[in-house]
């Protein structure tokens, strides 16, 4: 596939050590890979105010079958080289806090583009106050996914919030065993002190070691999911922003770091839409728990 990510805003694997977070003083935020993320992210959440009223109903599973990888063009073909039945595994995609499935509008149309036929989303409740209930509740959506489209294990894109429900799952409720691949887009895997601002329940469970959190450190071994953690130096919602990482050393996941990419805009920019089409497609390679490795893409 070629590569679509400028040099500038390129993702940095960075698996077993910590990267260096955004770029400091006036010449970092004025640089104009922030610059232009900043105008970005206003653009998109704008837009995203607009559509979000289409997004509020529950989207139905309708599989794409002429969706197959042959009929697609070579370009498309060779996300699927290593593993022809990637493209029929389905694709869930999770969003997060007060949101709904219109956040995904973008990134769903690029994974059906691309040749994935089965690509859904999932609306949890807005009244949603704690994380374990909401996991429970993805586990039943994956259940129905399964059996409609036959398939025993799909993948996972969660937005925010929508990635920790969905870690959770994996992690602390068995739904290793049906999720093949969990990527999360901006999850405060460790956090956020934003969280101290509103005192609800659901956004106490948010911050830095709340006891939700505590339960995501505790040991997790064999489990089977291939996690990689999307997070960017310009998140405004994830604070500090190295809190998007996931570096639970028995889940070994694949940390990716995007400069200058807004919150909200992680779901629609190119090269993260390119890094997720390819980790589904299974050519990214995940490392093993236990072991470190640091490069730059």
């Amino acid at each position: 596939m070629r590569p679509s990510v400028d040099p500038v805003s390129g993702p940095e694997s960075h698996t077993g050590q910590r990267s260096p977070g955004a770029p400091r003083g006036l010449r970092g935020l004025c640089s104009p890979t922030t610059l232009t993320g900043g105008l970005t992210e206003l653009a998109w959440v704008g837009a995203h105010v607009l559509m979000y009223p289409l997004g509020t109903r529950m989207e139905a599973l309708r599989p794409d079958p002429r969706r197959r990888t042959g009929e697609q063009p070579p370009a498309v073909r060779a996300l699927f080289c290593e593993d022809p039945l990637a493209a029929r595994v389905p694709v869930l995609l999770v969003h997060g806090l007060v949101d709904n499935r219109s956040v995904f509008s973008v990134m769903r149309r690029s994974l059906r583009r691309r040749g994935f036929a089965h690509v859904c989303s999932w609306n949890y409740s807005p009244f949603l106050t704690d994380i374990a209930q909401a996991a429970t509740d993805l586990g039943r959506q994956i259940e129905r996914i399964c059996e409609q489209t036959g398939h025993d294990r799909l993948n996972i894109v969660g937005h925010s919030l929508g990635g920790l429900i969905a870690r959770y799952h994996v992690q602390r409720q068995g739904g290793d065993r049906h999720v093949d691949s969990l990527v999360t887009l901006g999850t405060p895997h460790q956090g956020s002190v934003l969280a101290h601002v509103l005192p609800t329940p659901l956004v106490r469970q948010l911050r830095p070691g709340s006891p939700v959190l505590r339960e995501l450190e505790e040991p997790a071994p064999g489990c089977r999911t291939k996690v990689t953690a999307v997070y960017s130096d310009l998140d405004q919602m994830v604070l500090p922003t190295q809190s998007g990482r996931c570096d639970h050393p028995d889940l070994g996941a694949r940390n990716l770091l995007f400069r200058g990419v807004g919150h909200m805009s992680l779901p629609i920019h190119r090269g993260v839409l390119d890094e997720v089409a390819a980790t589904l497609a299974g050519l990214r390679a995940t490392p093993r728990p236990g072991r470190h490795v640091a490069a730059v893409a």
